[in-house]
């Protein structure tokens, strides 16, 4: 028999849905915004200061650009600013009391076919000044580590480098190489390094947050630090400096992926782009996903405009901007397709 109370109460879910549906599309609406001035991969992206820096830069040939660029978003307008001193890529940042922590990476062979000469510097930019300084060289040299500032010391994890002993002086997709669960923690204050526990599922190529003074690595790449030669894996590791101990596995990733960007909001991690490379198909991502520690789960977001990895991210203010990219996976010749495309996802409206 026909019951329009059960037709009422499904117009008034359907209602309430819309309205949800709504909101949650507001929240997560995205803003197109002024476009990179020097398109590439390999980028990297810090918030300091009400500012956005995008850092780093491949061109062909595995050149690293070593591009510095402030965006500052009350004007939508990019700034240059001086290179890096060491033109290197796939370095980790880090930021803390308004200034920023450039360490590691890989620079091109002085001689010789072009590889990716794992390197051990460290280095301090001022935002205010455009200025540079050297730091303690790392422990372990290596490129496409993490980093993460936890209690005023910055810890770097993970990252590939040479196998130890060998004579090889660079890495490379066809030659051997040591993918690294490194974990090594500077002091600013003292400017010296500390061993720490070894993340236990050695990577590079992840994205890292902070939640309540824990770190989180999150996807990846294993076995080797080319992604023509590696696997991605969707692990999610925690990380106590307080105890130096890495806990159990947390809620694996959706979308298992690496060279991605990430920004932490109101204790959620977001990860967004990435790529993939297998036998049968090499891809980019346009997904956006949030991993929230509290709850250990993770939450689906609008997807990017366009797929790309190698691109620069950070949250500043209440959006995840996500800057430039490469639309390829793997590059080579004529396989380097980088945008200049910049968007924000606003995380939440209401927030300044």
């Amino acid at each position: 028999m026909f019951s329009y109370a059960r037709l009422l109460r499904s117009c008034i879910a359907t209602v309430l849905l819309s309205f949800f549906c709504a909101g949650m599309a507001q929240a997560q609406k995205y803003v197109k915004l002024a476009p990179f001035p020097d398109a590439s991969e390999e980028l990297y992206g810090i918030s300091s200061g009400g500012k956005l820096y995008v850092m780093g830069g491949l061109a062909p040939g595995w050149t690293p650009k070593g591009l510095v660029f402030e965006y500052d978003p009350a004007t939508d307008k990019w700034t240059k600013k001086k290179n890096m001193p060491l033109l290197s890529h796939h370095v980790a940042l880090a930021e803390l009391n308004g200034k920023i922590y450039v360490m590691g990476g890989f620079v091109k062979p002085q001689s010789g076919p072009t590889a990716w000469v794992p390197i051990d510097n460290a280095w301090e930019y001022d935002p205010a000044n455009d200025s540079w300084k050297a730091l303690a060289p790392l422990p372990t040299k290596r490129g496409s580590p993490n980093a993460a500032v936890v209690n005023g010391k910055i810890y770097v994890i993970g990252g590939a480098s040479v196998n130890p002993g060998s004579k090889e002086t660079a890495v490379h997709p066809a030659r051997p190489q040591r993918v690294l669960g490194a974990n090594e923690v500077y002091d600013p204050a003292a400017n010296t390094w500390e061993a720490r526990s070894p993340m236990p599922s050695a990577r590079n190529h992840a994205a890292v947050g902070v939640v309540n003074n824990k770190i989180y690595v999150i996807g990846g790449r294993v076995g080797n630090a080319f992604i023509t030669r590696a696997s991605n894996t969707d692990i999610v590791e925690e990380y106590d400096p307080a105890t130096d101990q890495w806990g159990p596995l947390k809620a694996s990733m959706p979308t298992a992926r690496s060279a991605t960007a990430w920004g932490t909001y109101k204790g959620r991690i977001y990860v967004a782009g990435g790529e993939v490379r297998t036998d049968r198909m090499a891809g980019t991502f346009r997904a956006v996903e949030a991993y929230d520690p509290a709850s250990n789960k993770w939450l689906i977001l609008p997807p990017m405009a366009f797929a790309r990895h190698g691109l620069a991210g950070d949250v500043l203010g209440n959006r995840l901007y996500v800057v430039s990219g490469n639309v390829q996976s793997g590059g080579g010749p004529g396989m380097v397709i980088a945008t200049d495309y910049h968007e924000a996802l606003i995380l939440d409206p209401d927030a300044k």
